[in-house]
């Protein structure tokens, strides 16, 4: 577990990362985090759930028209 702290950034409240956290977490300067509820809390994750539904969706249609894919391909 990792501990974040609140400071002022302005007239707002921010978290700091720290560099363990980042490299978990795999972002970087600029990069966008999601915090998205759960039945046990919060998660924080760099990976936006409406584009990963989606993403699903995407798939399951994209496997279901293979043949009429391939034929556009062409």
């Amino acid at each position: 577990m990792i501990e974040l702290k609140l400071t002022s950034i302005g007239n707002s409240l921010g978290v700091v990362l720290p560099k363990e956290a980042l490299h978990r977490l795999k972002l970087a300067k600029g990069d966008a985090i999601y915090i998205t509820e759960s039945p046990d809390g919060y998660r924080l994750t760099p990976y936006d759930p409406a584009f990963q539904q989606q993403m699903s969706v995407a798939g399951k249609v994209m496997k279901m028209r293979r043949a009429a894919l391939r034929e556009l391909a062409r």
